[in-house]
């Protein structure tokens, strides 16, 4: 991501996801996704690509939110 409009953009469109929480942090280029069973992560992987980014899941740690990793813009 290369500004803060990038992830916005991001943030918006996992959010737009029924169910869906995100929260897209510009600094660290993370984002904290909370999900119901019947959204998959490839399904927030694929929004996350769909906006123009790459995206992996990071592992969580015991009592810890999961999140993606919304990487750099492709062409």
């Amino acid at each position: 991501m290369t500004c803060a409009s990038c992830a916005a953009r991001v943030e918006k469109k996992l959010n737009k996801l029924a169910g869906v929480t995100a929260t897209v942090n510009y600094a660290t280029e993370k984002a904290q996704v909370a999900f119901p069973d019947k959204v998959t992560v490839d399904e927030l992987v694929d929004t996350v690509e769909a906006t123009g980014y790459s995206a992996t899941e990071v592992s969580s740690g015991e009592g810890e939110a999961g999140g993606l990793d919304p990487a750099a813009e492709h062409a």
